[in-house]
């Protein structure tokens, strides 16, 4: 019996999707799961194009429906854990004396972050799964938190199993026209981005500005 072979329609081999479509086609679901464990590695990898495409490579008969949410999750998962390690090694004193090189940020900032990381944690990693680029950086400060490990994998595994579900059926269900998906979820992933730097713009002219103000108060003195 001849393998299936997937087809992407009006996708260029070299790109991202073919370089999914091909550990799918290769693999079967570890392939799938393989592609989103990196792509939680490395954020540019988008899981807008590899979840809904394996969902169309379920609907094509190249795995199951069932394999390829399993091995997603599971790939998300691995990936989550690899970034936690990473922040528990980095750990709080590391951490403190890389911010403190950091310019226009001080120690206070980073304690801030911290306190509203342990009241609000389990919040931010199980939602955390849902939002582009923030679902491999909320790993890091769980990390270096030291969350529970079963916790947090708990908390990762239902966040990753209801985001990779949505793009996944959604990508079984819409067949051929797969990358429609990639964007609706482009879109979001964009205004989460502008929202993001536009915070970041405006902590760092209020904290330009204090510290302007502060210099001027000092010199009258």
């Amino acid at each position: 019996m001849q393998p299936t072979v997937l087809a992407i329609p009006e996708q260029p081999e070299g790109g991202i999707a073919g370089w999914a479509a091909q550990l799918v086609d290769t693999m079967g679901g570890p392939g799938a799961g393989l592609a989103i464990a990196l792509e939680n590695l490395f954020p540019p990898l988008p899981s807008e194009v590899i979840l809904p495409l394996t969902g169309f490579a379920a609907g094509q008969g190249v795995l199951s429906l069932a394999s390829a949410l399993f091995w997603t999750t599971l790939g998300s998962v691995v990936g989550a854990l690899a970034l936690y390690w990473i922040g528990a090694l980095l750990g709080r004193e590391r951490m403190y004396k890389i911010w403190e090189k950091l310019p226009l940020v001080k120690t206070a900032d980073l304690e801030r972050t911290e306190a509203w990381f342990a009241k609000h944690g389990t919040k931010a990693v199980f939602f955390g799964r849902m939002v582009p680029i923030f679902r491999s950086l909320i790993s890091v400060p769980a990390g270096v938190e030291r969350m529970s490990v079963p916790v947090f994998t708990a908390l990762t595994t239902a966040g990753s199993l209801l985001w990779n579900s949505v793009l996944v059926l959604a990508g079984y269900w819409l067949g051929d026209q797969w990358e429609k998906v990639e964007d609706y979820v482009g879109i979001f992933s964009k205004v989460v981005l502008v929202l993001v730097l536009i915070g970041l713009v405006v902590f760092l002219f209020a904290r330009v500005t204090r510290g302007r103000g502060q210099r001027r108060r000092g010199q009258r003195r």
